[in-house]
């Protein structure tokens, strides 16, 4: 391997197996262990790696209701109305987008009266001018990440 394209593989190798070993990332990808643990010090020191989390299925854990947040906010509120989503520990995500809409957020629910309340909450923000919610039917697809096209 070289190492032009090493930075690349180990964040491969990790999407993979994100608790891999330092030493079952230095066999795969054919270089020594410290090879490995300078260039990951480095991803993590440089923002391209922010962290190592479980993935977790709420559905499971009994959220069983995913809403879609479609969210208009007074002009100069933006930055007031995202930090209080960001807030909400069952929102997931938060974007401030473009578009017919300043925000879409996605959040996690056990059920409809808990996304009713959270929702009812939220809206008592005056700064809110118009909102459009969504419920889930389907995931298709939910926390993917992809890999890295290695170049050469």
């Amino acid at each position: 391997m070289t190492y032009e394209n090493l930075d690349t593989e180990l964040i491969n190798e990790l999407l993979g197996n994100g608790r891999a070993s330092l030493r079952s990332l230095a066999e795969e990808l054919g270089v020594s262990v410290t090879t490995v643990s300078n260039h990951l010090k480095e991803l993590e020191a440089d923002g391209a790696i922010t962290g190592y989390s479980p993935t977790i299925d709420y559905d499971r854990l009994g959220y069983d209701v995913t809403a879609v947040l479609r969210l208009n906010v007074e002009g100069n509120a933006l930055p007031e109305v995202t930090d209080a989503l960001h807030e909400q520990k069952q929102m997931i995500s938060v974007y401030e987008v473009t578009g017919d809409h300043d925000v879409v957020a996605i959040g996690k629910f056990r059920d409809t009266d808990d996304m009713n309340d959270s929702i009812k909450n939220l809206l008592s923000n005056p700064d809110i001018k118009e909102s459009n919610t969504s419920v889930v039917l389907n995931a298709v697809t939910e926390h993917e990440q992809f890999t890295l096209d290695v170049e050469g």
